[in-house]
């Protein structure tokens, strides 16, 4: 079985600690940034098979993140799930439109995170 790269994307350390726990395993390496201009770091130098990330953080956001990371030939189609706290059918529609393949609320199931995870690398 291939291993495939998350890129967990939060400024909250312990939110990274505990999606990179319910991630670990065999089939996932996660690599962590505390926000978006650390994930580009990450994008322009890893191949990643799937984007975690919240919406609101310092320095860049979630919604510049997807944004910049669709201009990326190399993301162009990687999935991006947004997972944060927010609930706004405008923020919903807003991340939709820079190119974000789905929204999850948190706090989130571990088996939901995983469920949903499972589904996008599988559809990619």
């Amino acid at each position: 079985m291939t291993t495939r790269t998350i890129l967990v994307v939060d400024d909250s350390a312990v939110m990274r600690k505990l999606i990179a726990a319910t991630l670990a395993g065999d089939v996932y390496q996660v690599l962590l940034a505390e926000d978006g201009a650390a994930a580009m770091q990450h994008a322009r130098t890893a191949a990643i098979d799937l984007v975690l990330t919240d919406w609101n953080m310092p320095t860049m956001g979630g919604h510049q993140l997807i944004r910049e990371l669709r201009q990326l030939a190399s993301h162009a189609e990687t999935p991006i799930l947004v997972l944060t706290t927010e609930a706004s059918d405008t923020e919903k529609a807003d991340a939709r439109a820079a190119g974000a393949s789905g929204w999850l609320r948190k706090p989130i199931e571990p088996a939901t995170l995983l469920e949903v995870v499972a589904s996008l690398l599988d559809a990619g």
